[in-house]
């Protein structure tokens, strides 16, 4: 196995980390910047305020690109299972 191999197995699995990591975050951004603003607009200073809507919000991504973060996990693994011949060394 040959160090651009390494790399190049490497780069795709960081990059499959950021793409299915990407719409939970993404989702949670989102949602904590508008639960901000309506805490400095109406001068609400509660934590929980904060926390309950992420935590609902995160859970929903979850609930909607599940599916679609496990298939890619999924494929990424199938296709480093099937080429693992090539890594040992054959």
């Amino acid at each position: 196995m040959t160090i651009d191999a390494v790399m190049d197995m490497t780069r795709e699995a960081l990059f499959l980390v950021i793409q299915v990591s990407l719409p939970v975050l993404l989702v949670s951004l989102c949602v904590g910047l508008a639960v901000s603003i309506f805490q400095t607009v109406t001068s609400i200073q509660e934590q929980t305020l904060t926390f309950v809507p992420k935590v609902v919000c995160v859970f929903l991504a979850l609930v909607l690109f599940g599916n679609w973060m496990m298939n890619s996990m999924v494929e990424f693994m199938t296709s480093l299972w099937a080429d693992f011949g090539l890594y040992i060394g054959r």
